[in-house]
């Protein structure tokens, strides 16, 4: 298992968690109470302060692994709307 983490400089954290696991739920596994997705080769975990939105990912492998990168950062900066959000993965 390989693993991944972002820090994204928000204030609607929980706004972006809720859009992101209602939308993910009608194809996948999802908790909304604790910010967990289920995707195929790999898992979601996201959790909300006041200021940041942490994602963290696991992936069976490092393809899974690029391949989860680009679907978060590309749903988060959708659900963001208008809001500028940067995804930087460390």
């Amino acid at each position: 298992m390989v693993d991944s983490r972002a820090l994204v400089e928000t204030g609607s954290g929980q706004r972006l968690i809720n859009r992101l696991c209602k939308h993910w739920a009608h194809k996948l596994e999802v908790d909304a109470d604790s910010g967990h997705v289920v995707f195929p080769g790999g898992e979601c975990w996201m959790t909300a302060s006041d200021s940041q939105l942490r994602v963290d990912l696991q992936a069976e492998d490092a393809e899974q692994l690029e391949r989860l990168k680009g679907v978060v950062a590309s749903h988060l900066e959708r659900m963001a709307g208008k809001e500028p959000v940067s995804v930087v993965w460390q």
